[in-house]
This record gives structure tokens, C-alpha cells and sequence, in this order.
């Protein structure tokens, strides 16, 4: 077990480039930020917030565009390589493009994500391509109209489509499709789904149900177990073969000969937490060490009261090594900050 961080060297008042990566106390160390942009969403999804929405923040309460570009710039020089943006729907924010060129071109950036509900992405494909994006992930819970409708409360799933279509027709070398699987509610569509890897250079990943709903399906029967969905797509098809994937892919497969690829995560069984290499910034400026967090650091006012580089770079630093040795010993820990999973981030 690693029970200190090597401490940076400050240079002229901040920190030398070759800051040491960011490693907590059981080793771990973290090259992968997710940002949330906004907590604003165009759908209303049944495990994510009530139909007329949350309590969200003002916009002055929420991260400027400079304010994320110091942040990006900040933890590429602590080992970060990887930077997605999520939200509540960042493609609502207008600065969109602009930020994934500033992460695409700062230095230590090596890949640049999106995750998105894809209702906006067909008009903006171009400009985020050209922009240096590397992947997006497609929220994307049923392929019937109806239950769109049901598990959105809006329509637009032909816009979905269409925005998939062109995210597969682009040069952005990952597309990958988040499916919120739940029993008695799509989890009759597990093939529909897996047949889209037959001839699409695609990831379909079945995520389990997280209590971050606002009280609305949680604990009603819905969760459906990355194991059950496993077994499940077991039983419908002649071969499933393992392969490699991301740190969160805990099971990750090809069928058959499929071209693409099908991955379950355990999201809320946390078999994969001891393989976290993750950093969360919320949309309102705060620092996040692990997705069930009961506590949060204070980035954005740090920046506003103008505090050094040095200063939030040790912030990080301290954030990350008292992370919990998993999610459930952190939701241990205190009061629930945040009832919805836009408040989060993705």
C-alpha cells in the first residue's frame, strides 16, 4: 500500500511540468478526468430526474470556459491523458467545440471523448470531428419508439439514430453505446442491440442501474445485474469470445465473428473499482475522487479567490489519495450531496 505521494517541487511559485502522477494510497494512480460541462439535459430520463426536472444551478455558479481550460491544462501536467466531457448534455453548451480543440492540442492529451443523449450530435458531428474529438459514447436505452418516450418522457429517437448513423460514418475512431439495462423494461431488447456490433465497428455496453435517480425507479424491481445480463446474452448466442477493453469494460466480448464489440459494467455491483483510473469535476467546480463520493472539493471557488496553480494542483493531489478503497466504503461515508445523476456527471 502507497501511503504518501511524492510531494512536486514548486518552480517560481507553481509546479514543475514533470509533476509526479496522481496516486492514492493504495496505489492506484489516475490519467483520466471526466468533466461535466452542465447539469441542463433536453430529456427527462426516468433513473436520472423527475420530469420537470431538478433544482439546477445558475449559470455563474457553473465552470466558464477559462475556468476548464486551466483545469485540463492543471492535470495534464499531473499525468491526465484522457479527458471526456459529459453533462447533463454538453452538446447544449455552445463553447462545445472550442473545448475539445483547447484538450485535443494541450500537451499530454492524448485522446479527447464525448458522452451524449445524441439528440444535438448530427448537427455538430462536423465542426467536433474537425475539432480533434476521439470517441463519443451515445446514451441510448431502447431501439422501440415508444419506450423512448417512456424512459425519456420526450420523443427523438429517429434523431438518435441519425445522429449514430453519422457518428459511424465519420472518421472518430470510437463509437461506443451506453445502454441502461433494466428488467421488465428493455432487457427483451439485449439482442437488438448486440446485433448492431454484426457489421458496425461499435461497442454496446450495458451499464447496471445506479441509485443516482431522484428517488424514482431505485430499488423498484428494474435493476437487472451485470452478471444476469452476461448470462443472459449467453444464452442467445452461439459464441462469446473475451477480449480487451477499457478499464470499466469488466466484461467485454465479440459474438460470433461480429465486427464490433459488447461490454457489461458493473456500475453499481463495483467489481471494478480496484481498477479506477478516474477523476470527476463536476459542472459547478468540484472535485469528485470516486462516482459515490459523499465529499467534495472546492476547485472552482479556489480559482475564483485566486488561489495559485500550485495550490489547486496540491488540492487534487490530497483529494485523490484519501479516495476509499471502493465505491461502497465511500457511500459510507456521509449525506448525499446530489440526488441525480446530472449533478455528477455522466
Amino acid at each position: 500500500m502507497i501511503e504518501n505521494i511524492i510531494t512536486p517541487i514548486p518552480i517560481n511559485g507553481e509546479l514543475d511540468h514533470s509533476a509526479p502522477p496522481i496516486i492514492d494510497r493504495f496505489g492506484r494512480s489516475f490519467n483520466y478526468l471526466r468533466l461535466a460541462l452542465n447539469e441542463q439535459c433536453n430529456l427527462r430520463c426516468i433513473y436520472c430526474m423527475p420530469e420537470e426536472g431538478i433544482d439546477f444551478r445558475s449559470e455563474d455558479k457553473l465552470l466558464t470556459t477559462e475556468e476548464i481550460f486551466r483545469l485540463i491544462k492543471l492535470t495534464s501536467k499531473m499525468g491526465v491523458s484522457k479527458i471526456r466531457f459529459t453533462g447533463g448534455e454538453p452538446l447544449l453548451r455552445k463553447d462545445l467545440s472550442e473545448l475539445v480543440q483547447f484538450a485535443h492540442q494541450c500537451e499530454g492529451i492524448e485522446s479527447v471523448h464525448l458522452t451524449t443523449n445524441g439528440l444535438l450530435l448530427s448537427k455538430r458531428i462536423e465542426e467536433l470531428e474537425k475539432s480533434g474529438l476521439s470517441g463519443i459514447n451515445i446514451s441510448l436505452d431502447t431501439l422501440d419508439t415508444d419506450k423512448f418516450k417512456k424512459i425519456t418522457r420526450r420523443d427523438g429517437l429517429d434523431m438518435v439514430l441519425n445522429s449514430l448513423q453519422k457518428a459511424l460514418a465519420s472518421n472518430i475512431q470510437s463509437i461506443k453505446l451506453n445502454i441502461v439495462a433494466m428488467r421488465d423494461f428493455n432487457d427483451d431488447e439485449l439482442m437488438d442491440f448486440v446485433e448492431l456490433t454484426k457489421d458496425n465497428d461499435i461497442t454496446v455496453r450495458f451499464i447496471e442501474l445506479m441509485p443516482f435517480d431522484s428517488h424514482q425507479i431505485w430499488k423498484t424491481g428494474k435493476f437487472y445485474g451485470a452478471d444476469d445480463i452476461v448470462a443472459d446474452i449467453k444464452k442467445q448466442v452461439d459464441a462469446l469470445k473475451p477480449i480487451d477493453g477499457s478499464r470499466t469494460e469488466h466484461h467485454i466480448f465479440r459474438v460470433n465473428d461480429y465486427k464490433g464489440k459488447v461490454a457489461v459494467i458493473p456500475a453499481y455491483s463495483r467489481s471494478l473499482c480496484g481498477e479506477c483510473n478516474r477523476i470527476r469535476i463536476t459542472a459547478d467546480g468540484k472535485l469528485l475522487n470516486c462516482l459515490y463520493s459523499q465529499d467534495e472539493t472546492n476547485l472552482r471557488d479556489a480559482m475564483r479567490t485566486g488561489k495559485t496553480d500550485m495550490i489547486i494542483k496540491e488540492m487534487i493531489y490530497g483529494t485523490m489519495k484519501k479516495k476509499f478503497k471502493d465505491g461502497w466504503e465511500a457511500q459510507k461515508q456521509g449525506n448525499d450531496n446530489r440526488e441525480s445523476m446530472t449533478q455528477i456527471g455522466g
